[in-house]
């Protein structure tokens, strides 16, 4: 096990919504030298920058949470984008840690990057079994890559990488930006302003028939710095909370919870996006002790008060 609190870390992506609770579970294990790059002074698809991060941060571990994400919309509009900018700072941020003699890498994958029908709940041996589901496989193979290299370096250098596939996440801080938004902060926002409007529907992308899985981000930022700590191995590992919910049961909980009294009504003129999505977790106890903790309908409340109390402080 890997005492973090001696070691000088480059978390990248630190100032994010998943980054910043990384960030408070390194502090809370006495971790005090954490280098974050920021985007404004750091642009970590340019080789130099990043050489300029590794010569200044000294580090001897890097977790590397730094992605370009969006929901379905998001990926279809920037499909390119998506996969060039996610892959070019994997693969350059792990070439560079190589080089520059890093005891630890930590990649994070994510669920995109599974097969569009592999058979749930979805297990890391199946991860190869078929291609992504359309809307967002540029996005998924990108991130796919970083497994691959992750492999070839430890096969070929003694690389110490690892590579974690977390689920879809959600919590307070999250991006509730309508045009990059993930579904949880789409759907609170939504009913959140049509009931202070008093409107009578809101509008739903898809069917509603397609399931989703939905880990807390605390969560996930804990299973991340314990793997940090404990896990060594080039196996992929699961990260989730190992449950499954309709978009249509998410809809319905939002709604509830906020207290919205209008209609729901599904647009199936836009896609579901995968048709279901729950992980196997059993490797990511087995292996270093992670099993998420939060209930999700205490989440999702903790969620919408912090969407309720931040747009009020903007008003």
């Amino acid at each position: 096990m890997i005492d973090l609190s001696k070691k000088r870390i480059i978390l990248t992506g630190g100032a994010g919504f998943l980054g910043r609770f990384v960030e408070k579970k390194l502090i809370e294990r006495d971790c005090s030298n954490i280098f974050i790059p920021k985007i404004e002074e750091y642009d970590l698809r340019k080789l130099d920058d990043i050489i300029k991060i590794y010569k200044l941060a000294k580090a001897d571990i890097v977790i590397h949470l730094a992605a370009v994400v969006g929901g379905i919309g998001a990926n279809k509009e920037n499909p390119g984008s998506f996969f060039y900018d996610n892959l070019i700072m994997g693969i350059q941020l792990m070439e560079e840690a190589r080089k520059s003699n890093i005891e630890k890498f930590v990649a994070l994958g994510t669920i995109c990057a599974y097969p569009k029908f592999t058979p749930v709940p979805f297990k890391e041996k199946d991860l190869w079994n078929g291609y992504p589901e359309e809307t967002n496989a540029p996005y998924g193979l990108a991130k796919k890559m970083l497994l691959v290299q992750s492999q070839a370096y430890r096969q070929q250098y003694g690389f110490n990488s690892i590579f974690l596939l977390p689920v879809n996440l959600y919590g307070p801080g999250d991006n509730f930006d309508p045009k990059s938004s993930h579904v949880i902060p789409a759907l609170i926002k939504k009913f959140y302003e049509a009931k202070v409007h008093n409107e009578s529907e809101v509008v739903v992308w898809g069917t509603g028939n397609a399931t989703r899985e939905f880990l807390y981000v605390e969560d996930c930022a804990e299973a991340i710095v314990l793997a940090t700590e404990k896990y060594d191995k080039s196996d992929p590992v699961n990260i989730g909370a190992g449950f499954e919910i309709s978009i249509k049961e998410l809809a319905d909980l939002i709604r509830e919870i906020i207290g919205f009294k209008g209609k729901i009504v599904w647009d199936t003129s836009k896609p579901d996006g995968q048709p279901r999505r729950c992980l196997d977790t059993l490797k990511a106890e087995k292996e270093f002790g992670f099993k998420a903790k939060t209930d999700f309908g205490n989440g999702l409340r903790k969620t919408i008060e912090w969407y309720k109390t931040t747009r009020k402080n903007k008003i």
